[in-house]
């Protein structure tokens, strides 16, 4: 008797099946791509996705990726555009429809208001030669590829194959319109992706929150400054730069005769550092590295910026 597959075995089919359909599809690039491309740099308002049913929840998952990536982008449900919302969508626009079988009838009214007001319109499909592609000023097709569920009916690798078309236009976008990490960023103020995007200079103290000490200065001065500031350390400086840094260790290296020697005296030289412009990620790497609570922010010529304490990036959700 045949043994059963496992689940493994079923997976690893699944895995198979979608892998070799991308690759068909990057070996088979859409000669419309390109052109697909251009048309969405030139628009003026945003591009709108659509689609139903599993199509309608790519066609989302798509906008969400364009419109945090550079290009303004909204999803619009396909019978709520009957119902209305075609008002969502104006001749500034292009729009993206997506259907497997290029067949679906709830596409019409969207597909007749884009002929009506002259958007141009972009269809992923995996029947070039249906309704929508008949329709569509861009073709993007999908490959000739099998679903890997076991009736070959669920969308499965189509949708697959959807998504990363999907992926493929808004990275191709974002990287031609010179989209930047700072860009991304702005995008992503919330969350994991925001802290671990951010500097280390919208962290850091500045200005009268430094506890900033001399050479000469006694230590007695000293331990008032660190106190009054609380960050457990001090910045040595002299003419603006950073010459050394006094901390917890440094005071309890040198306890018996602390308060009769001057900050020179006690403070460590040449102390670790950041660029304002590092990451929030790498400040804690070199903290937890050092195991140490605080860095200094200093620029290329060694000039005091900021301090960057532990507590500032955890609270900042950077982990």
């Amino acid at each position: 008797m045949p043994v059963a597959p496992t689940p493994s075995d079923i997976a690893r089919d699944v895995l198979a099946i979608e892998a070799d359909a991308l690759v068909q599809l990057r070996d088979d690039l859409p000669p419309d791509f390109d052109s697909c491309i251009e048309t969405l740099l030139k628009v003026k308002g945003r591009v709108i996705l659509s689609g139903m049913g599993k199509s309608g929840h790519i066609a989302a998952k798509i906008a969400a990726t364009m419109a945090s990536t550079g290009t303004p982008a909204q999803y619009v449900h396909p019978g709520e555009a009957s119902h209305g919302d075609l008002g969502m969508i104006t001749p500034d626009d292009a729009l993206i429809l997506i259907s497997n079988s290029g067949e679906t009838r709830e596409l019409a009214d969207i597909i007749a208001h884009a002929k009506r007001f002259q958007i141009p319109l972009i269809a992923i499909t995996k029947k070039p030669d249906g309704t929508l592609g008949r329709q569509a000023t861009h073709v993007l097709p999908l490959p000739n590829a099998p679903e890997a569920c076991g009736i070959g009916m669920a969308p499965t690798t189509s949708t697959t194959c959807t998504a990363a078309m999907g992926d493929a236009l808004a990275v191709a976008l974002m990287n031609l319109r010179g989209f930047e990490r700072e860009n991304f960023l702005a995008f992503h103020p919330g969350g994991t992706l925001g802290a671990q995007l951010l500097t280390v200079s919208a962290l850091m103290h500045t200005g009268d929150d430094l506890p900033i000490v001399h050479s000469v200065t006694p230590m007695p001065e000293a331990l008032l400054e660190m106190t009054a500031k609380g960050f457990g350390v001090a910045a040595l400086i002299e003419n603006g730069k950073l010459i050394g840094m006094i901390t917890d260790g440094d005071l309890r290296r040198n306890m018996s005769d602390l308060m009769t020697r001057t900050a020179a005296e006690v403070a460590t030289l040449n102390p670790l550092t950041i660029s304002p412009d590092a990451l929030a990620p790498e400040a804690l790497g070199v903290m937890n590295t050092s195991k140490i609570s605080a860095l200094f922010a200093v620029s290329d010529d060694n000039t005091l910026q900021g301090l960057v304490h532990i507590h500032d990036i955890l609270r900042a959700g950077v982990a």
